[in-house]
């Protein structure tokens, strides 16, 4: 981003919606967590610190039998390169204490089979039913805009699927948390991070910043303006007209404070808003 922009980016600036996992890291730090997701969601939990991360491609790999459908999937799904030195007989005897969707899953039959296995047996497959282990969702987009001419399903669908499924084999209904928006969560530990950056731009004002607005850009108004308006003070959303959403007027439910066409609109409005409260 620093090369593309012009502009140095620091690795704080950017948050995504895996990065509230970080402050799970005292809880679960050196627990056996499962990491789902395309990429190498290990690796990325591994460098939020927790120490025995394991991928869903690798713990499913351990299990003889559990994915039946494996023997008819031509497509690799190993493709997470976070890979440690592990016995098999210690990961088939560690109990998984938490299980975190870091993206978009790949294999969908695969993945919500081993997590139904993991969250109604304790942590263990194919075991004794147990207490529910602990679920993390990065998102909860039930769609977003790709290439295609029509949105596609996102984290958010795959969570009603697992959900679904879970619930009709097992007596007590899924638990787990989302980070993703539209929760508050998400919004505040943004303004954190802004805060974080401003103080450490300005050691003057320490512990003190307070921001008089903070924008939020976004093509979803099911999320990411509904986000903003539940946020509430000091956030303004404006929605631009780049993906989920292609209305000529506002979004009847989820109304923004703003309405544009591109990102650059967008911006272009901040700057000129804001040198204006100044001037």
């Amino acid at each position: 981003m620093s090369h593309l922009l012009g502009v140095q980016v620091s690795p704080l600036q950017v948050v995504q919606g895996h990065s509230p996992f970080r402050k799970l890291v005292n809880r679960f730090g050196n627990e056996l967590v499962v990491a789902a997701g395309k990429g190498e969601p290990a690796a990325v939990m591994s460098n939020y610190g927790f120490k025995n991360v394991i991928s869903m491609d690798e713990y499913a790999s351990y299990f003889d039998n559990i994915d039946p459908l494996a023997p008819y999937k031509k497509f690799m799904i190993g493709q997470d390169g976070h890979k440690e030195l592990r016995s098999r007989e210690n990961v088939l005897s560690q109990r998984v204490q938490a299980a975190f969707i870091v993206s978009d899953p790949v294999d969908w039959s695969r993945d919500i089979q081993v997590l139904c296995d993991i969250l109604r047996t304790g942590g263990l497959p194919g075991k004794e039913i147990g207490p529910q282990p602990h679920l993390y969702f990065a998102s909860d987009d039930l769609d977003y805009q790709t290439a295609f001419p029509t949105e596609r399903l996102g984290m958010g669908a795959f969570r009603i699927a697992l959900e679904s499924i879970f619930n009709r084999i097992h007596d007590n209904p899924l638990e787990y948390t989302s980070f993703g928006k539209p929760n508050p969560f998400v919004f505040k530990n943004a303004e954190d991070v802004l805060k974080e950056i401003a103080t450490s731009h300005h050691s003057s004002n320490q512990g003190s910043h307070n921001f008089r607005t903070l924008y939020m850009i976004g093509d979803n108004p099911k999320i990411d303006i509904r986000g903003a308006r539940q946020a509430g003070t000091p956030w303004f959303s404006i929605l631009t007209r780049t993906g989920v959403f292609k209305g000529k007027d506002n979004h009847a439910e989820f109304p923004a404070d703003l309405v544009v066409d591109t990102v650059e609109e967008a911006v272009d409005f901040i700057l000129t808003r804001e040198s204006a409260k100044q001037s």
